[in-house]
């Protein structure tokens, strides 16, 4: 018997072949298209004068102080700095620098103009003073703001679902080349947002093709200043052997591991970040000095670089894996204490993403992992990779694609491996994490 119903009916959602077919979406990507190039060279001029900065404070300028080289007490007043400036700018310029990286990986709406120089300045001092942080979140939402921003400017008041579009498409175009594929960026974003169902495509094809022109100003800019495109890479990765049954049982060991040491490091962040809250400059002045503390620890006990623990670890896991055999069992576990700690500090205070200091973190547990029997280098290499992103992502695909495009065409032999360690990380890591909090909950005073 049919059931009475009162007002009026739901309308039926759009149908995506039509919106295809129409003169405003050919209109829309052409738009994207145009977004793509200032966006992502922009995007490059941020990556840019980041990669200037770093050696200039951590090498040149202790040069220019008399020091032969960075002395081991350096990284101490460097962050402090660094921590001072990324409080100083979460506290009081709007928008509090953009996304808290301790509460997860998450894609949100296009960042107002009055947000973006937060984000920016909050991001530079994360960066360039060496906390434990990636560029790519704060690349997402200057992206997307600066792409918003120009369709407000071209039209005043854009439909909503015109500048979340256009937004998202300006977050593709700004990573296009950073994760070292156009592809990883579009995955990245559609697992982030939760984009799915029916309509998925026809918001995912503009932010493809802005990732594709942009990752194209990124070659063309990268070749003509002769700065690169640093986008991720790995060089002469070694040849991986055919997975085995016992490389088969490592997986499990490095997906229930990885989900440990995941929890480890979320449970740490949050922590500190109740009590960051409550003194944001100090504190987090006081979180710099701690990351400065465990680089030295670690430098002074190993004979390695203090880098090892310092930045994202974006540009030291080439060269992790090219000298990994000069890496003791000893350096490796104390390598992956100290960065997971300093990656929890830097969660809880700084700026920035979370993605390159899980994968550098995976990866030494990777190679730690390869010390024992029936483990290859770049199978343990991949999953660890592949298992950490998923722990700390919680994206589980785009942490099946991190670790195999990266080690290139030696990836597809290792998948099967990933993905065994990925889902043990990814299952492991929802049984571990505990319920979000209640409507209301904050963890500390926020200043409007």
């Amino acid at each position: 018997m049919p059931v009475a119903r009162d007002g009026p009916e739901t309308p039926s959602p759009p149908d995506p072949l039509t919106l295809l077919r129409s003169r405003a979406y050919l209109v829309l990507l052409v738009l994207s298209a145009l977004i793509g190039v200032p966006v992502s060279a922009a995007a490059f001029g941020f990556l840019a004068l980041v990669g200037e900065l770093q050696p200039l404070i951590y090498t040149d300028l202790p040069k220019s102080l008399g020091f032969d080289e960075a002395p081991p007490w350096w990284p101490l007043p460097l962050l402090a700095v660094g921590g001072l400036l990324a409080g100083l700018t979460i506290e009081y310029l709007p928008g509090r620098g953009g996304h808290d990286p301790a509460a997860g990986f998450k894609a949100a709406g296009p960042p107002t103009p009055i947000e973006l120089p937060g984000i920016f300045f909050a991001a530079l001092a994360t960066l360039c003073f060496a906390a434990v942080l990636g560029p790519e979140a704060p690349l997402l939402a200057l992206g997307a703001g600066l792409a918003a921003g120009a369709v407000r400017m071209v039209k005043r008041d854009p439909p909503e679902q015109v500048n979340a579009v256009l937004g998202a498409a300006g977050s593709f175009a700004a990573v296009s080349s950073l994760l070292g594929s156009p592809l990883l960026g579009a995955f990245l974003m559609m697992e982030a947002s939760g984009l799915g169902g029916p309509m998925m495509a026809v918001v995912l094809v503009p932010g493809l093709l802005a990732a594709g022109i942009g990752a194209l100003v990124f070659v063309g800019l990268g070749s003509w200043t002769g700065l690169g495109t640093y986008s991720l890479a790995l060089h002469d990765v070694p040849k991986a052997t055919h997975p085995t049954a016992a490389e088969f049982g490592w997986a499990l060991v490095i997906g229930l591991s990885a989900a440990l040491v995941g929890a480890g490091i979320r449970w740490l962040a949050v922590r500190l970040r109740t009590h960051v809250g409550r003194r944001r400059v100090p504190a987090t002045v006081v979180m710099g000095l701690v990351v400065a503390g465990l680089a030295i620890g670690y430098a002074e006990g190993t004979g390695k670089a203090a880098t090892d623990v310092l930045y994202s670890g974006q540009t030291s896991l080439d060269p992790l894996l090219t000298h990994s055999a000069a890496y003791s069992v000893g350096a490796l576990s104390l390598l992956v204490l100290c960065k997971g700690l300093a990656y929890g500090a830097s969660l809880s205070s700084f700026r920035g993403g979370p993605i390159f200091p899980a994968m550098f973190v995976g990866a030494a547990g990777g190679i730690l992992f390869s010390h024992l029997p029936g483990l290859s280098l770049v199978a343990g290499l991949a999953m660890g990779i592949g298992a950490m992103s998923a722990a700390m992502l919680r994206l589980p695909l785009v942490s099946v694609l991190l670790a195999t495009l990266l080690i290139g065409a030696q990836g597809l032999t290792v998948m099967p491996l990933v993905i065994v360690a990925v889902v043990v990380s990814y299952v492991a890591t929802a049984k571990l994490t505990p319920p979000p909090a209640e409507p209301g909950e904050d963890s500390g005073p926020r200043r409007q």
